[in-house]
């Protein structure tokens, strides 16, 4: 089933956060779904344990939301894993 803990819209921070972090393989599992073509629904069933069809309007923005976070992770998030660690 999909992750147990996450939001409808991931944090946007201009950094990488621990919200990222922790769903950094739902970013990766959407972006490979988005490659091969896959449906939305099927994929924010399978990733989130939403069904597009009794939450259509939730199920859509868990998705593209999530799917917008994983693209800015790839063209600019990446960077800020490389860098030392701020406390």
């Amino acid at each position: 089933m999909g992750e147990a803990t996450f939001q409808d819209r991931p944090p946007l921070t201009e950094r990488v956060n621990a919200y990222d972090e922790r769903h950094l393989a739902i970013y990766v599992r959407l972006l490979m779904a988005e490659e091969e073509g896959a449906d939305w629904r099927e994929v924010v069933h399978v990733l989130f344990g939403l069904d597009a069809a009794t939450e259509p309007d939730r199920a859509k923005v868990v998705h593209d939301s999530h799917l917008a976070r994983a693209r800015w992770m790839t063209n600019t998030g990446y960077q800020h894993l490389l860098e030392p660690r701020m406390q």
